[in-house]
């Protein structure tokens, strides 16, 4: 709720030894800082890998016990995905709640979905996350050490409880099988019209949406939280008498869990079919940030199969820059755009490159179509192809029109050259 006092976090991570914990930690307290929660300590352990029962070895969960309770916290978030055992070991040591770094980007998502598959697609998460946990639920019978005295209602709820939520998963799935249907046939006429659709991806907050805002003259939010956009936004621009489509996706971030990479189709798959993908990176972070979130970016890109579609590198709010700033931009990414959308700067160049690449596309036509054939005008407008002129002349409707290449033959016998419509004009 507005005005309420944010919850009180200790944040925990174990890394590699040579890691820097504190660095690493900062992405989840800027996770937590979205979802509301304020951080009020943390604690790091250098180790080859976690601890398969507790997370942490014994000493540092008894350091972890003392610092949780002197930092007067109410949650302990840990910067991985925690097994059932390691967070039940983590709560029964604390006696508190343990949010894991899945469950807590779960939260945001459910914070910021907006459209009824977005809302889907975030339950399915929950459900799917939560259901080998159920046995949390019910720690009072586990304590009893099974057998005689533990087994009737108390079993059979938690049987009903998995029950409904398998049903529940399988519902939430059918449903977004059927929003899939919807949207391949929506893909389907935007591909027959051959306008040309770009996927704006990048780590998250680096101002994907205050792009497509100022490319398209939209209004999505560009509030500064981490995965604000979680809905693909789809909006259009013309350039040159050209349509384009261009969508906002989801932003990554460093080890976004897989369940989420899987879980979220809708806005990623809008990346697969992309005819382009423009990745968007924030020009004013740090060399060295700059360049792990590109890889994080790239990483994500490939485990959905996405590194396949074209790509144009796009470093946004280069106006934070100095001088000195850019030159270095410019000679570590040559062929990068440099833009702010914020500004406006570099938007002109951006259209005329997307307008190069896509400008084998569409042939500029001009046709005569008979008055006995008034449907075919029916099928140019079908096409969304702008429609630059269209008169009428003794001989029929003569139209100049920008048409998909692949659908010039189908008006061939319309095809006329300018200097025969101006023949057939004259009085």
């Amino acid at each position: 709720m507005p005005g309420a006092e944010p919850e009180r976090g200790f944040v925990l991570g174990v890394f590699p030894k040579g890691v820097d914990g504190a660095a690493e930690l900062a992405e989840l307290r800027e996770l937590a800082r979205t979802a509301g929660v304020e951080t009020v300590g943390e604690l790091v352990q250098h180790r080859s890998r976690p601890d398969p029962k507790t997370f942490v070895g014994k000493g540092k969960l008894a350091e972890l016990e003392a610092a949780y309770a002197a930092a007067g916290a109410e949650v302990l978030l840990v910067d991985d995905e925690l097994t059932p055992t390691q967070q039940r070991a983590l709560e029964d040591a604390l006696q508190a709640r343990v949010v894991d770094r899945t469950q807590l980007i779960l939260d945001i998502f459910a914070q910021h979905a907006r459209s009824a598959e977005g809302k889907l697609q975030v339950e399915l998460a929950q459900l799917e996350y939560n259901l080998p946990r159920m046995r949390g639920l019910w720690k009072h019978l586990e304590r009893l050490g099974g057998g005689v005295g533990t087994r009737g209602p108390g079993e059979s709820q938690l049987e009903t409880d998995r029950r409904l939520a398998r049903t529940r998963i399988a519902l939430v799935k059918r449903r977004l099988r059927e929003l899939e249907r919807q949207r391949a046939t929506r893909r389907k006429e935007r591909r027959r019209a051959s306008v040309p659709t770009i996927a704006l991806a990048g780590y998250t907050n680096v101002g994907k949406s205050t792009l497509l805002n100022a490319l398209t003259g939209a209004d999505a939010s560009v509030d500064d939280r981490l995965f604000e956009t979680l809905d693909p936004t789809t909006r259009s621009f013309v350039h040159e008498g050209k349509r384009y489509l261009v969508t906002d996706t989801v932003g990554f971030i460093r080890r976004l869990p897989t369940p989420l990479v899987e879980g979220f189709a809708a806005t990623l798959e809008e990346t697969l079919l992309a005819d382009l993908v423009l990745h968007v990176a924030d020009a004013s972070l740090p060399e060295h940030e700059l360049r792990e979130t590109i890889a994080a970016v790239e990483e994500v890109l490939r485990e959905i199969g996405a590194d396949e579609v074209p790509v144009e590198l796009v470093l946004n709010k280069v106006d934070l820059l100095d001088e000195l700033g850019r030159h270095r931009i410019e000679n570590a990414y040559p062929r990068a755009l440099l833009v702010s959308a914020q500004t406006g700067e570099g938007l002109a160049e951006l259209r005329a490159r997307l307008a190069a690449r896509f400008s084998d596309r569409f042939e500029d036509v001009r046709l005569l179509v008979p008055y006995t054939d008034g449907g075919v005008l029916a099928e140019l407008y079908g096409l969304g192809a702008p429609i630059a002129e269209r008169r009428d002349t003794p001989e029929g409707v003569y139209v100049r029109a920008r048409l998909p290449r692949r659908e010039v033959q189908r008006f061939a016998a319309y095809l006329v050259a300018g200097d025969a419509v101006a023949e057939a004009s004259q009085p």
